[in-house]
């Protein structure tokens, strides 16, 4: 189905009004509970975490609040200064899969201000847009799915095993019986009689039609049996599929960054041209596939999908502007740093709240949620321009993570490091341990490299992490023991070259 575009006449809000419904799950989630889950795969920074939990059910609790004072109460934006690698953005990826919201996370550096070739900062906002609509269209697709598999299966039976073609309905016009005495009815019933090739009229034996269909059911019957079992796989059939885009067509695509705010012309030419159709001869696992997503299509109305995603943007939708220290400087100055602040300038109305134009329709972003964040080593947040920080008025700073913190960091979480090694390695039939030792001599590396080098937080351990399992992972499946333990002096005879030598500088990237 065509995905609708809209044209700058249409009154604002153009898309269809929807009843301002909050997420389902967030009037189980309070702010407790969501830190709860956020310790489930971040160690440390209880007060950004405290700050976006307060975020994400304010969300919720404006939806309970009166009609008449509703769109007045605005979320208040946070901004988080601290090193690189202490969690800023995992904070807020997880917090936005927590709550079913759509997520986009962009570099400041990227946008330009307006008159110079790059991103426009509204850009971000027509991502978001798309963000949601494979959101939604997700959903509804898990919802029909089983209905989807369905209808494949029966197409795919079709293509196996034609259908019985159907009798005739009446004799020839030149034949006894062709004007309508003793053969077919007016209403087309089948005829009581078959003609010989003498001109014989005898009675006709329904029997013999409903035998062929009998066979023809059963026949298909086993055929589903043997698809369910996947004993047809293999099997070569032909399909037909729908050409996908026209030769030529993408030379007409605006270069990244440029792309238009209204609509999509080669989407929109694609829509208008006729659609061409071919047959493909395909396994049938691959013709499976390819059915399911036609049916999918069909069952999915796109037009409700963008309405319900254009809402959760205007009312769910989170952004999170990274590297915000990296447009702030000292105003005043020359050169390069004009750029900076007339990105900020820029990013001050999105942030405010206006009306943006997409190709779905326009957004509104006063109630979409921005979480900035930036180490802010060179630069302090009053270095930003004075509207731009009164549009953060919550600011919370994350800790540097210490020794200790590694420790956590490679025991706790469920997707802990330790543990997806562990993984990798039970794939191969080995298991990976490591006693409480070696994980405090790994975490004792990393803090020492970043204290020697660049500190990178906790990317320092996928750095040690994979000088330290290198060798490991190359012959595993020659491997002579499928257990493998480290402990402290295994881990320190395998890194002894860098701590030793001291020579980290190779193991930043």
């Amino acid at each position: 189905m065509a995905e609708p575009t809209r044209t700058p006449e249409q009154p604002v809000p153009p898309h269809e009004p929807v009843q301002e419904e909050p997420l389902p799950w967030l009037e189980e989630l309070p702010p407790r509970k969501i830190v709860a889950e956020l310790d489930r795969y971040i160690v440390g920074q209880e007060v950004a975490k405290k700050a976006v939990a307060i975020a994400v059910r304010n969300r919720w609790r404006r939806t309970q609040a009166p009609d008449e004072i509703r769109d007045e109460i605005l979320p208040n934006n946070i901004i988080m200064i601290g090193p690189t690698g202490v969690g800023k953005t995992e904070i807020a990826r997880r917090l936005a899969r927590l709550a079913g919201a759509p997520f986009l996370k962009v570099e400041a550096s990227k946008f330009t201000e307006v008159g110079y070739v790059g991103r426009d900062v509204e850009s971000m906002v027509r991502e978001l847009v798309d963000v949601a609509i494979n959101m939604v269209r997700g959903e509804r697709e898990d919802d029909v799915y089983p209905a989807a598999e369905a209808r494949a299966e029966e197409r795919l039976l079709d293509i196996l095993l034609p259908p019985v073609p159907a009798a005739p309905t009446s004799p020839p016009p030149h034949l006894p019986g062709g004007e309508g005495r003793g053969g077919a009815g007016e209403k087309g019933e089948r005829p009581l009689f078959v003609v010989s090739s003498k001109g014989d009229v005898t009675p006709k034996a329904p029997e013999a039609e409903q035998s062929a269909q009998d066979r023809w059911r059963r026949t298909r019957e086993k055929l589903r049996q043997q698809l369910q079992k996947g004993e047809l796989e293999e099997r070569e059939v032909e399909v037909e599929v729908q050409q996908q885009g026209f030769p030529g067509l993408e030379m007409m695509q605006p270069p990244p960054g440029m792309e238009g705010p209204d609509f999509n012309f080669v989407e929109m030419l694609q829509e208008m041209m006729p659609k061409k159709k071919k047959r493909r001869t395909v396994h049938l696992h691959e013709a499976r596939r390819i059915l399911i997503d036609e049916e999918l299509k069909k069952l999915v109305d796109m037009d409700d999908v963008v309405n319900e995603a254009l809402d959760r943007v205007e009312n769910h939708g989170i952004i999170f502007i990274d590297e915000l220290d990296k447009i702030a400087g000292e105003r005043g100055t020359v050169g390069p740093d004009v750029s900076r602040e007339g990105v900020q300038r820029d990013l001050l109305p999105i942030v405010e709240g206006s009306t943006v134009q997409t190709r779905y329709g326009y957004v509104r972003t006063d109630h979409v949620l921005f979480i900035a964040a930036g180490a802010f080593h060179i630069s302090k947040p009053s270095d930003l321009i004075p509207e731009l920080q009164g549009r953060f008025p919550i600011r919370v700073e994350l800790e540097p993570l210490t020794e200790q913190d590694f420790v956590r960091i490679l025991t706790e979480p469920e997707n802990a490091l330790t543990r997806q090694y562990a993984a990798l390695c039970a794939s191969e039939g080995a298991t990976l341990e490591f006693t409480p030792d070696g994980i405090k001599e790994i975490a004792r590396i990393a803090a020492k490299a970043n204290e020697q080098m660049e500190n990178i937080g906790a990317r320092r351990l996928h750095t040690v992490m994979t000088t330290l399992l290198e060798e490991l992972l190359f012959e595993l499946p020659d491997y002579p023991t499928k257990h493998v333990v480290f402990d402290a002096a295994g881990v320190r005879q395998r890194l002894a070259t860098i701590v030793e030598n001291e020579d980290l500088r190779r193991y930043i990237l």
